[in-house]
């Protein structure tokens, strides 16, 4: 490690403030001032005659960003979480022996803190004139070359904290994401839900169509799975009598990655016993505008080439007739499997021909419809088929009390009424267990401790899930998934065979 010379050259300058008694990592360092309150406390500064004021103090710490000696003094500009601020210091103030050392072994990237009184420079910037500056932290790697920063999108994910100190600005779009969860906490806390955890190793793979990440108990001896979601354990505390309750935590996909799809993603899911689908559409309207209203956002927000409308109520649209009227599909194919799975090869999709018809019908959704959903839309009355966990319609038994929620072009939510007829999801995992067998390796397990508790009685109820990455990307006008996760997954290194040796 740390055997690039600028790094060893670094490393030597430690040392050399080590021999003057000086601990490049010291650890009782406190400021009382940062970069925002600074400029608030003494903006009046501007106004004075002298255009300083000695009498007041303030302690600021801050990497250097910017650094220019000038003889007898120096400029520099320091950066903490809030923002940049100029300093000046002198040998006359500082001292000539220190400040001597400072030139020598104090350089941008290094985190130091200043104390000393505001004023305006010749230019009209407030500053802070340094009567005393002592190291907080001595950096051993350089900065990226200031004037070209850090470009390089790879680089930025897998080193997100130097990210952070090249490109401060993106700090504000995960500002913007703890903000956002927690408004959705406190909506669902207001309106009587109870938040709740629930477990992430499952026995069983289940509440969701997905492949799960395996892993093992050595103390059991026996196989987990990472969560892919949470459904089944919230719906088990409806049956336990918790009649509303929410979670927002993280769920996990063994599947590809994109710039939608990260392996670990953060999702609410809340359950509303005595409460229907339509209801939910209703409470997730009102969630919009809340974000919207505390996050001071517009009802017209841009994302990419389009305008986001949140100004009306959603748009709703059943399945069916979204194929054909947005879709552009003729009605006369739905029904027929062959014409279907025609179009799509007509059209350079791939289908597996084995499907039913309410797979063929996602296909065609997702190849002709869902990009085309741009301002909200509930997609209500899916196929049974790809509904395994959904109450079947009463009018309509071929398709599912269930609706999804699109936003420029994906999908952001997921609800339905639940099936809370023992037998009726006793057969249906069964005929998911057939489509295992099949080869889809999406289908759910047999979960039988879950039907045993649907046996017990699970009051009428509805449940939602919601992507909070999607969501945020949505909100922040940001386009892969990557800029909204802090630390997203990331293909290894390719490692290379040199003469020198192995390197990455």
């Amino acid at each position: 490690m740390f055997e690039n010379v600028l790094e060893r050259q670094r490393i030597e300058k430690a040392d050399a403030l080590r021999e003057i008694g000086v601990n490049p990592y010291p650890h009782s360092i406190k400021k009382d001032t940062t970069t925002k309150e600074f400029f608030e406390f003494f903006n009046y500064v501007h106004v004075l005659e002298e255009k300083r004021d000695s009498e007041k103090e303030a302690t600021v710490a801050g990497r250097i960003k910017f650094l220019r000696h000038m003889g007898k003094a120096t400029f520099a500009k320091i950066e903490d979480e809030f923002g940049l601020l100029q300093i000046y210091f002198s040998g006359d103030a500082l001292g000539k022996e220190w400040f001597e050392n400072v030139k020598k072994n104090i350089e941008v990237g290094d985190i130091i803190c200043v104390k000393g009184f505001p004023f305006i420079t010749k230019t009209g910037e407030l500053s802070l004139n340094v009567k005393e500056l002592s190291l907080t932290t001595k950096s051993i790697v350089p900065l990226p070359e200031k004037f070209h920063g850090l470009q390089d999108k790879e680089l930025r994910y897998r080193h997100r904290y130097l990210d952070m100190i090249m490109n401060p600005e993106i700090k504000d779009d995960f500002k913007l994401r703890s903000k956002v969860v927690s408004i959705i906490r406190r909506f669902f806390e207001d309106r009587g839900f109870l938040e709740v955890e629930t477990p992430m190793l499952h026995p069983i793979a289940g509440g969701a169509n997905a492949r799960p990440f395996v892993t093992y108990h050595n103390a059991l001896g026996i196989d987990r799975y990472l969560r892919i979601a949470p459904e089944l354990y919230l719906k088990r505390l409806v049956v336990g009598g918790f009649e509303s309750v929410f979670e927002i935590n993280r769920n996990f996909r063994n599947e590809g990655m994109d710039h939608t799809h990260n392996p670990e993603f953060t999702m609410l899911e809340y359950y509303w016993a005595y409460h229907t689908y339509e209801d939910l559409m209703n409470l997730t309207q009102d969630l919009f505008n809340a974000l919207l209203e505390q996050l001071y956002l517009p009802k017209t927000i841009p994302f990419g080439n389009h305008e986001i409308d949140f100004s009306k109520p959603f748009a709703r649209i059943k399945y069916k007739d979204a194929l054909i009227q947005i879709g552009k599909i003729a009605p006369s194919i739905l029904n027929d499997k062959e014409e279907i799975i025609k179009k799509l090869e007509c059209d350079g999709f791939k289908v597996n021909e084995n499907l039913s018809l309410g797979h063929l019908h996602a296909e065609l959704f997702d190849a002709y419809v869902e990009e085309r959903l741009i301002n909200p839309t509930f997609v209500t009355h899916f196929p049974i088929e790809i509904s395994p966990l959904s109450r079947r319609s009463d009018e309509d038994n071929s398709v599912a009390e269930r609706f999804e929620l699109f936003i420029a072009g994906r999908e952001i939510s997921n609800g339905f009424n639940e099936l809370n007829d023992p037998i009726d999801q006793y057969n249906r995992f069964n005929s998911q267990l057939e489509a295992k067998d099949a080869g889809d390796e999406e289908a759910h397990e047999m979960d039988s401790d879950f039907v045993r508790a649907l046996g017990y009685g699970l009051p009428p109820t509805a449940g939602q899930g919601l992507g909070i990455d999607r969501l945020v990307m949505i909100l922040s006008n940001k386009h892969s998934i990557r800029d909204v996760i802090l630390f997203p997954a990331m293909r290894p290194l390719k490692k290379e065979n040199t003469q020198e040796g192995t390197k990455k």
